[in-house]
């Protein structure tokens, strides 16, 4: 037995439960770039597990905080939503769980440090997810994500966690006009399996801020982070297009 199936076995023996299909795991533990250099022998990548577990992710947590916080605003709950299932977030589970060292990975990925890549080990989180939801229903899913997440939830609600700069800036600006803030990717470099992005989030038809990253969700964090450093003036020109209230 591999290192990489004792770390699965034990991350199995974590989770608790009897898969009913194991495939869905290994499929979650399979990063794309293993697929790209095997040429597929069969082979599925995580990816579209991903984009169900992102859903199942964002539904479970939005329930638990509706049903934590009678008293919040839509928007308060929606800003405690984004910190908690944030990059930084998950790759922190992730890291509890060990995923890193279960990942199947090609050796470019893995040799470029792919199993501590914080947009890896978010994605991973949300693909085990989405295998479990599959495998095992909501109500485990549900007890798996709040017994994963609650810490940092804890964390969002005493204000320890980092800054969620989108959310910031949107809130910031949305004070002087009701226009609202767009991201694009401006550019790609690197393989498929180590991609750099630039992000640019756009304001009334002009770019404020520039970020890059590894994912698009890190490049688009700096972005923002990027337009606060001259959040002042932007703000002022603002005003001047809106003009005085009455």
């Amino acid at each position: 037995m591999s290192k990489q199936d004792e770390q699965t076995n034990r991350l199995k023996t974590r989770l608790g439960f009897k898969w009913h299909n194991p495939t869905l795991l290994i499929q979650a533990l399979t990063h794309s770039s293993c697929v790209h250099e095997s040429r597929g022998h069969g082979l599925c990548h995580n990816q579209r597990l991903e984009f169900l577990g992102d859903a199942v992710l964002e539904l479970i947590i939005s329930e638990h905080l509706y049903k934590l916080f009678p008293d919040r605003t839509e928007g308060e709950l929606t800003k405690m939503r984004a910190a908690s299932v944030c990059e930084p977030s998950l790759a922190k589970v992730a890291r509890g769980l060990d995923l890193g060292r279960c990942l199947r990975m090609g050796r470019g990925e893995e040799r470029s440090g792919g199993r501590e890549r914080p947009s890896i080990l978010a994605d991973a989180f949300e693909a085990l997810l989405g295998a479990i939801y599959l495998d095992q229903g909501l109500d485990i899913s549900r007890d798996f994500v709040l017994n994963q997440l609650s810490p940092i939830i804890d964390d969002v609600v005493a204000g320890r966690l980092d800054r969620d700069y989108k959310t910031e800036l949107q809130e910031i600006l949305q004070q002087s006009s009701p226009e609202p803030l767009t991201y694009t990717i401006m550019d790609e470099t690197g393989p498929d399996h180590d991609k750099t992005f630039t992000a640019g989030v756009i304001y009334r038809g002009a770019v404020i801020g520039k970020g890059r990253g590894h994912s698009k969700k890190e490049a688009e964090q700096r972005a923002a982070r990027d337009a606060f450093k001259n959040i002042d003036d932007i703000k002022k020109s603002s005003a001047k297009l809106v003009g005085p209230t009455r």
